[in-house]
């Protein structure tokens, strides 16, 4: 099925507006045509490494953070005809490592400041990516220890390469990209996302939001949060400008948004959260916005009006979608006189689900509950992932079919309320911390590996903090020591306590609520 691929809209824009400014990174701004020629020569060399005897490479890895790297990478992946898979240096080596080995990847763009981590990363490997190195300084010594002698080209190799003129074809049902995300057996799970996901998303928000080539988008997420997608393509797709935020800036954006003139603000609840619990999100200190709009984790009804307030000539939107539903599915917009009465445990609903999705609120059987009961939504429609990364049986536990539809199991409990969505909470032991998405169970087998001999992680004592509590004679800081190492910082357990026995219900299975009781009677010593 023909599709307009992802990158398309970038290359119209390079093609009829060339002088456009695409991408600020720091005080460094980047034309469509200075960003298309990088994209393009990187492109040929990418077409250059080897594909397994393929034309062109099928996954490129950008390890790389709010540099000009990190932004090109994703476009000259994209150019070769290939799904970009981003990766963050800040987590974990042996963490990225396995997402390098289960991406099974044909090339690796990398950043000056990231390029550090290769001969650890790398280490192993019983396939090394070709490596495309396009700053001045990375280190000249880098082996690889592939068996395939993977190449490793410099900053000269693709600043001498030719433009690529002939982008290969790419099609509906090829994948645009590779996200991965916790999971509870203790390795990431991958969630490949195609075109055709992403066109949808694309053109559902642009009926949405009307973007111009006026609009300047704040770039606030890592790239391997799934969000950065609807920054850097909302805006490329209509000529638009991204503009990639310092995270300190986002302490006090204030002086960042009026300086870039950014009309669309995009971050997860919490930035503004802190930015009220600090006092500093005043009225009227935002004028520039005329989109405010979050995702990620519940929004507070109180951060919605002090944002709103702050920025009152924006619409404020709260946003909702898991990344096996292509960045986001439902949205519910603000109105600062009904949306109040409308919150549930003082959130904003999440609203109505975007066009040509449907939904299912289902019990413990699979089965639709009635309107007002509470269920675990379910959506079936053109923006679901095809299923997980080479994991058949991960796909089978969270997809089903119903009425010739394919659902995807969300793992949220959600009630309607009139013709809106509020959600509940989780009903499994999938959280979100920090606006990232966590498997609880994930951090309590890394705690097992380390050496303790049970391993119990709650959301406590407030819905954003991770706890654990273990069994066994592993010493807390040592456990701590380990996740460190292992995991990265936002999954990390604000505390670690011991326990002698953990407390059991009737049936049997831990009794969590006797352990958020038993907390209550410690003092808490941060890990």
């Amino acid at each position: 099925m023909p599709t307009r691929p992802l990158a398309d809209g970038f290359r119209h824009h390079a093609s009829t507006h060339p002088d456009r400014i695409a991408l600020t990174v720091g005080r460094r701004s980047l034309t469509y045509a200075e960003a298309d020629s990088t994209a393009r020569r990187w492109a040929t060399r990418l077409l250059e490494t080897r594909g397994d005897g393929e034309r062109r490479p099928r996954r490129v890895g950008v390890l790389a953070h709010r540099s000009e790297p990190a932004y090109l990478g994703v476009l000259a992946a994209l150019y070769s005809g290939a799904a970009f898979v981003p990766l963050n240096r800040k987590f974990p080596v042996a963490r990225t490592r396995a997402m390098l080995e289960r991406a099974d990847l044909d090339a690796l763009i990398v950043d000056e400041a990231s390029a550090a981590q290769l001969p650890e990363l790398l280490a192993g490997l019983k396939r090394s990516p070709d490596l495309l190195l396009p700053d001045d300084g990375t280190p000249a010594g880098i082996r690889t220890d592939g068996p395939s002698g993977a190449l490793v080209l410099r900053q000269a190799d693709l600043a001498t390469a030719p433009e690529l003129r002939e982008l290969p074809e790419t099609g509906h049902d090829d994948l645009a990209y590779l996200l991965f995300t916790s999971g509870s057996t203790g390795t990431p799970k991958g969630v490949p996302i195609t075109h055709g996901n992403v066109r949808t998303f694309l053109d559902t928000n642009q009926d949405r939001y009307r973007i111009t080539p006026d609009d300047r988008f704040s770039q606030t997420f890592d790239q391997t949060f799934d969000l950065s997608v609807f920054d850097l393509f909302m805006a490329w797709e209509h000529g638009a400008r991204v503009c990639a935020m310092d995270p300190i800036e986002l302490l006090a954006p204030f002086k960042y948004l009026e300086r870039n003139d950014i009309t669309v603000w995009f971050s997860v609840p919490s930035v503004a959260a802190v930015l009220r619990r600090r006092g500093v999100l005043a009225p009227g200190t935002m004028p520039t916005l005329r989109w405010s709009l979050f995702c990620g984790e519940a929004l507070p009804r109180a951060t919605a009006e002090a944002w709103q307030a702050a920025a009152p000539h924006s619409v404020v939107e709260n946003l909702y979608g898991p990344t096996e539903l292509t960045i986001a599915c439902a949205v519910h917009r603000w109105d600062p006189r009904t949306s109040p009465a409308e919150c549930v445990h003082d959130n904003v609903p999440i609203g109505r689900l975007y066009p040509g999705l449907d939904g299912l609120v289902v019990n413990e059987r699979l089965a639709p509950v009635t309107d007002g009961e509470t269920g675990e939504l379910c959506v079936a429609g053109p923006q679901a992932t095809p299923g997980y990364w080479r994991a058949p049986d991960v796909t089978a536990e969270r997809f089903f079919e119903h009425a010739g539809r394919r659902y995807y199991r969300t793992g949220d409990l959600v009630r309607r309320q009139g013709t809106e969505l509020i959600c509940l909470g989780r009903n499994d032991q999938q959280v979100k911390v920090g606006g990232h998405r966590v498997e609880l169970g994930e951090i309590e087998a890394v705690l097992r590996r380390a050496g303790c001999a049970e391993a119990v992680c709650l959301m406590w004592p407030d819905d954003s903090t991770v706890t654990a509590v273990v069994t066994g004679t592993a010493d807390p800081a040592d456990l701590s020591d380990a996740v460190a190492a292992e995991l990265p910082a936002y999954m990390a357990p604000r505390s670690v306590h011991a326990i002698g026995e953990l407390p059991v219900n009737a049936n049997g299975k831990v009794d969590r609520g006797a352990l958020r009781r038993w907390l209550d009677t410690r003092t808490a010593v941060p890990a």
